[in-house]
């Protein structure tokens, strides 16, 4: 901001700014004296007028004062003129349409409020004039009216400012465009003048004073706008003509100055150097004589170290080798304890395996107890589908698992080709180049082998690869046998559950099947449904299970056939809550236990035992809710029949969205109409409309 530019432009600005003040006030001085001027012309021509009126009046000649307001009228400066007594009746008027009418008494005492024979009227409209003249009483008049009157009438008339005001506005409007014009053409002027005779040349000089301060020294062109800007130019070039001339001056003299110190101090340090050498020629002999005697010291200790050092490596090959076994067996075991469901413990063992020793293909075999037959429970790196049950093959002496199981111990075949015994190509359809086998065994018992194929980098299997895959294999067996007696566990809690079901479903005749009935109408659901199968397992049992709460309540109130009463409605309901305290200690039922509890609740919230709304229940509970109530309906009971199947669908209909979930009453009902629980398919077409619109509208 401190530029010397900007500052004269401030300075012309501010010029301008006062230039345009000075024209605003002369031009509102010059209004105000138009509007003086056509007040004083107003006031006249009402006199004027006022005098012709009287003047008419006088003479008698009363109709010509019409004739003469009209006339007035016609004038464009006139808006307009009316004579009233002043009892306010207007006695003449320009407008014609307005003689005999009165004026209010407000707008009266306002005209007559003002002194003297003619005065200025204030309209509320800017854009007109009014004046007020008193029509005195005289000597020439009292032949007409009494001399008692003083004031005979009161004229009053308006002007038009709509010319004034225009004239007013083009002169105020030419003023401020001449005084733009002028303020522009000066600004431009100066600019011009500014930027070419000073600004220029001050931006050359500048230019020119920093190529000094980097070092340059050759200055450009001198600028002529002006005398004493050349004489600016030719003495700032002489002062940098003389500045270089001492600049090279003085960096001559430095580099001879620097030379000579060079050469000087160049001549100290080779006389230092040369006795440093001196002694370090001395120190070296003598070191030589004590090299001498240490080099065969030395040439031992390397031989000694060449020896330990290829023992280290051994060792060091051997520690990382067992580092990375007890690694890879420590990762085994972790996978393979994670789970103790059976397909999926035989899947997580053989990925581990294959992916620890590098293989392109693992599979498990077992066996039986006759050892007769071998069955592939699971296979990886080989496009070949392997049944839930397993793939059986022949024991054949050509089969590597065959000689495992009958030599129960390991087999490593680096090169199928020297092994001609056995198989190239496997039954699965692979070929076999290098392979690793290891016997699955618990105890005394072989249940099947683990065997890799085929190294991914085409090298062959190693004795080290064989014990890490024994080793495996060991620790397999361990989990594969525990699995088996987890499974055999879960087996002997569901047989007995499925005792007391049957005991209690024996001591009523209306309830016998039932339990297998719900069971196959879920099963098929979930099925349709495309459910994992770990969810049918839970949906399969938690169907099974879902009445056994009931050995919790009195037979009496099972099997009575009279009204229940509250107290008994309250009891029946309790047998989802019995049912879940019943399986609360087997731990592997937790998710059967919650869709027990919840089959007897509705899908709008109000079931019960607990009111839970349908975005907190198990699929598997809407599920079994679905497939209770079908059946209940369907059945006989000790206070009703059985409905008709058509009747029992339409109430499954009629009730989705509230009591059941609409998503999946139509699944249910495809199932129904589709004949796979062998119904007559006798729903009516009117019902599938509804149950159409049932899906829509939830």
């Amino acid at each position: 901001m401190n530029r010397l530019k900007i500052k004269i432009l401030g300075m012309i600005t501010v010029i301008v700014i006062a230039i345009i003040t000075v024209v605003a006030l002369v031009n509102i001085q010059l209004q105000k004296q138009v509007s003086v001027a056509a007040r004083k012309n107003a006031l006249l021509i009402a006199e004027s007028i006022k005098f012709g009126i009287v003047n008419a009046m006088h003479s008698g000649r009363v109709e010509a004062v019409q004739n003469m307001l009209s006339d007035i009228k016609s004038q464009e400066s006139i808006k307009g003129l009316r004579i009233f007594d002043t009892s306010g009746k207007i006695l003449k008027s320009s407008d014609k349409g307005e003689i005999g009418r009165m004026l209010g008494k407000d707008k009266l005492a306002s005209l007559l409020s003002g002194a003297g024979n003619q005065h200025e009227l204030q309209l509320d409209d800017s854009s007109h004039l009014g004046t007020i003249s008193l029509i005195r009483n005289s000597r020439d008049c009292h032949g007409c009216h009494g001399a008692s009157r003083d004031i005979l009438g009161v004229m009053e008339i308006h002007f038009g400012m709509d010319n004034l005001r225009s004239s007013v506005i083009d002169i105020r409007n030419i003023s401020f465009v001449a005084a733009a014009i002028t303020i522009l053409l000066i600004i431009l002027t100066i600019s011009i003048f500014l930027i070419y005779y000073v600004d220029k040349p001050i931006k050359q000089l500048i230019r020119s004073m920093q190529h000094v301060e980097k070092g340059d020294f050759d200055t450009g062109p001198v600028v002529t706008s002006s005398d004493e800007m050349k004489l600016l130019f030719e003495s700032h070039n002489r002062m940098v003509g003389r500045l270089k001339e001492q600049m090279d001056a003085s960096i001559n003299h430095e580099r001879a100055l620097a030379r000579a110190q060079e050469k000087l101090a160049h001549h100290r340090e080779i006389y230092i150097m040369n006795e440093k050498l001196e002694e370090q020629l001395r120190e070296i002999e003598n070191l030589n004589i004590n090299m001498e005697e240490r080099i065969e010291e030395i040439e031992e200790a390397n031989h000694k170290n060449t020896r330990l050092a290829a023992d280290l490596e051994v060792k060091n090959s051997n520690l990382e080798k067992a580092v990375s076994n007890l690694s890879t067996l420590h990762k085994v075991g972790l996978a393979i304890n994670s789970t103790m469901e059976m397909n999926r413990l035989f899947d997580l063992i053989v990925k581990v395996t294959t992916e620890t020793l590098h293989a392109q293909i693992g599979y498990i075999i077992l066996t039986d107890k006759e050892q007769t037959l071998l069955k592939v429970t699971t296979l990886h790196g080989h496009d070949v589908t392997i049944s839930p049950e397993g793939t059986e093959l022949p024991m054949r002496p050509s089969n590597v698992s065959t000689w495992v199981i009958k030599n129960r111990k390991p087999l490593l075949i680096t090169d199928i080709n020297e092994t001609p015994e056995f198989d190239r190509f496997s039954t699965l359809g692979y070929e076999r180049k290098t392979l690793i086998c290891a016997p699955l065994m618990t105890k005394d018992e072989i249940i099947g082998t683990i065997t890799v194929v085929n190294k991914r980098d085409n090298t062959v299997y190693t004795k080290e690869e064989l014990e890490l895959l024994n080793t495996i294999a060991a620790q397999a067996s361990i989990a594969i046998k525990n699995a088996k007696l987890y499974d055999e566990q879960q087996k002997i809690y569901m047989n007995t559950i499925h005792a007391l079901v049957s005991a209690i479903e024996a001591s009523d005749s209306y309830t016998r099947g039932h339990s297998e009935r719900v069971t196959r109408y879920s099963m098929e659901l979930a099925k349709k449904l495309n459910l994992p199968q770990d969810r049918l397992k839970i949906i399969e049992r938690a169907a099974i299970l879902h009445d056994i709460g009931k050995i919790g309540i009195d037979l009496n109130l099972l099997h009575k056939t009279e009204e229940l009463t509250p107290a008994d409605v309250f009891d029946l309901q309790q047998h989802p809550v019995i049912g879940m305290n019943i399986l609360l200690p087997i731990e592997f039922l937790h998710d059967v236990r919650i869709c027990i509890g919840q089959h007897h609740e509705r899908y709008d919230g109000q079931g019960y035992p607990y009111n839970v709304p349908a975005d907190r229940l198990l699929l598997e509970s809407r599920i079994l809710a679905i497939a209770d109530a079908f059946d209940a309906m369907t059945s006989d009971r000790p206070y009703r029949k059985a409905l008709p199947t058509r009747k029992a669908m339409q109430e499954l209909v009629d009730n989705a969205g509230t009591q059941f979930d609409p998503e999946l009453v139509p699944h249910f009902i495809d199932l129904l109409e589709s004949g796979i629980f062998s119904f007559q398919k006798t729903y009516h077409s009117t019902i599938s409309r509804s149950l159409s619109y049932q899906s829509c509208s939830a």
